[in-house]
């Protein structure tokens, strides 16, 4: 009996022993389980899309309103608008019609594109010219603007590569600090030109196989908006078209069609601006006349240090003077002519020059290292080097889609490659990059965190489900 007794006690503590490891078990899945969720919820809040525009619009709001404390109102209302955008946003508010780009009066113009110029003019109709309280306005109009980028961008990257990579695209979109400075600094087209490229570049993604035309309508609309904002942008679309055709491949009677009726949409929402243009000027403008002005501005004698001309220089006074003699046809005119024979003439300079635009382009300076040492801030310092850093992300990322055989590299690669190559011609600055910049960033997210892997005939069930 006592050995019976002795093994059923054994029995009953081994039991015992066996159900208490069961819990402690259970209790370390529990916790691990309580952390998991802790850890998902951490990176979901930290991936919000709400929490990123949020911070996007403080970082900006936060920097315009240091920069408010520091300049004088009575600069802060007329400077920012003493260009050509402000200028014949005040002739329209005046009732002059979309002329003067150079403030005097000199009639008729087709200088810009004239769906900012309009937003201003708007914007003066309400608050009066050059007055601060529009130039405040204006300011919140591009901080809104530039803050709405984030969702584009994020919606775009989760497309190619998924939570992480869109969440931290986002983030550095509203961190970036050109994205921050800009809205304030430039009461110009570059933050709503920036909104649109993200949102072309997303449109495109989920248009991939779409069967309803409506669709295509809608993106053909979208296009023109862009083409009436800032034809830069105009580089991209036939490519993106193209692409657009190729990969529709499950209706092939339709594989044209639907692109061909977003590109006559396109051309349909500027036909009445091109009738404006030829009935002003007598002259086919499709959408604006200043190219060759901008051709000239990087491609003229004051970048010839063995120019006969010693005097020669470039001020915004006597290029004002000279548009007002001429007329803006002629000065057009004038302006291609000089600068062709100049480009003609300096062959073995025009490399070098090409050279310095590429760098301005893409970091800021065209002697980044001299004026990264020279530089009295650690914020233009810092500037530089993330230009450089995301110009190298940017690269970095399409490289990386091409390797995972992304279909998206394509489209991503477009805005990066194409679209810059009039400023090589040109002239470049930070704020002719910054419309591609929400792009470029987005590869340089992709480039840290990784892209996914397609077959190069396979469409992704993400863009199939989006039907």
């Amino acid at each position: 009996m006592s050995a019976v007794a002795n093994d059923g006690s054994q029995a009953g503590r081994s039991s015992s022993s066996r159900s208490s490891f069961r819990q402690g078990r259970q209790g370390t899945l529990a916790l691990r389980g309580t952390e998991l969720n802790s850890k998902r919820k951490i990176i979901a809040t930290a991936g919000s899309l709400w929490l990123i525009v949020s911070v996007a619009i403080v970082c900006r709001a936060g920097y315009a309103y240091k920069q408010v404390r520091e300049i004088s109102p009575r600069a802060l209302a007329s400077v920012p608008f003493e260009q050509e955008t402000g200028n014949i946003a005040m002739a329209l508010a005046t009732g002059k019609g979309y002329s003067s780009p150079m403030r005097s009066d000199t009639g008729a113009t087709a200088w810009l594109a004239p769906v900012y110029p309009l937003m201003v003019a708007g914007i003066f109709g309400v608050f009066g010219v050059f007055t601060l309280h529009a130039f405040y306005a204006a300011a919140a109009l591009n901080i809104f603007f530039s803050a709405a980028t984030c969702v584009p961008i994020y919606f775009a990257g989760r497309r190619i590569a998924g939570f992480g990579a869109a969440s931290l695209a986002a983030w550095l979109w509203a961190l970036f600090p050109n994205a921050i400075v800009i809205p304030f600094q430039w009461i110009w087209d570059t933050s709503l030109t920036a909104l649109l490229a993200a949102t072309i570049l997303w449109a495109t993604f989920a248009l991939i196989e779409s069967p309803r035309m409506r669709n295509w309508c809608g993106y053909g609309f979208l296009w023109g908006f862009t083409l009436l904002t800032n034809p830069a942008l105009g580089a991209a679309l036939p490519l993106l078209l193209g692409w657009a055709a190729y990969r529709e491949r499950r209706d092939v009677r339709g594989r044209f069609a639907r692109p061909l009726t977003a590109l006559g949409i396109a051309i349909l929402c500027c036909v009445p601006w091109t009738v404006r243009n030829y009935a002003e000027f007598h002259r086919f403008i499709p959408l604006r006349s200043n190219f060759p002005f901008e051709l000239w501005i990087g491609n003229n004698e004051v970048f010839d240090d063995r120019s006969a001309n010693i005097n020669a220089r470039v001020t915004r006074y006597g290029e004002a003077r000279r548009y007002e003699q001429l007329g803006e046809t002629a000065f057009m005119e004038e302006k291609w002519n000089l600068a062709s024979e100049f480009m003609r003439t300096h062959k073995r300079l025009e490399v070098g020059l090409t050279r310095w635009r590429f760098m301005s382009f893409w970091i800021g300076s065209f002697r980044p290292v001299e004026d990264f040492e020279n530089a009295d801030s650690a914020w233009i310092r810092a500037i530089l080097a993330l230009n450089l850093l995301t110009a190298i992300g940017g690269a970095t990322g399409i490289v990386m889609l091409w390797r995972k055989r992304s279909p998206y590299v394509f489209p991503a690669a477009v805005f990066v490659v194409v679209v810059p190559l009039v400023y090589y011609v040109t002239h470049a600055s930070l704020r002719y990059r910054h419309p591609i910049d929400p792009i470029v960033l987005l590869l340089t997210a992709i480039a840290v965190t990784g892209a996914r892997r397609y077959p190069t005939n396979q469409v992704p069930d993400e863009a199939a489900g989006s039907r």
